[in-house]
């Protein structure tokens, strides 16, 4: 079950639509709901629709369609780096390389120790600024060399 911190933030959101159209509140709502839970599992999705009225069919789809929703646990550290052809021309590739080989893991696989999941990201907007990754979609870091990869490691693993 959802914290009644989390439903008070859900009824926050709620509350910039019609009453009517609640609904519109899914993708906000999946957003609290993984914030308070880490992952997205079937049982807090049909929370999500219940409290929204929606049927549970369709938040899956919003939690299945968008790569911020996290529908299997992760590392505490989910990074996720553009690879879209204008970012991998700007040397996402090779940053994605360089944490495969750092981490020891490949997409979509987490480390050993649970701290770091590697995510393959499409278009984050930021094409001047590649490479980017998002850590755990809340932060962007932009113009990744290696050695700024390295620092970023270095200090997430820290925390």
């Amino acid at each position: 079950m959802l914290s009644a911190e989390s439903l008070k933030k859900i009824d926050r959101e709620i509350a910039k639509y019609p009453p009517d159209q609640k609904q519109s509140a899914v993708m906000a709502a999946l957003i609290v709901a993984q914030d308070e839970k880490g992952w997205l599992a079937t049982e807090t999705m049909d929370e999500v629709a219940q409290y929204l009225g929606m049927a549970p069919v369709a938040v899956y789809e919003v939690a299945s369609f968008y790569n911020m929703y996290n529908l299997a646990p992760t590392g505490k550290f989910k990074l996720t780096v553009c690879t879209c052809l204008p970012c991998g021309l700007q040397g996402s590739l090779d940053a994605a390389d360089h944490l495969k080989s750092r981490l020891g893991i490949d997409f979509n696989e987490t480390t050993g120790d649970g701290r770091f999941t590697l995510k393959e990201g499409e278009c984050m907007g930021a094409c001047s600024m590649a490479p980017v990754l998002l850590v755990n979609n809340k932060k962007m870091h932009d113009y990744m060399s290696n050695e700024k990869l390295d620092t970023l490691i270095d200090e997430l693993s820290k925390r």
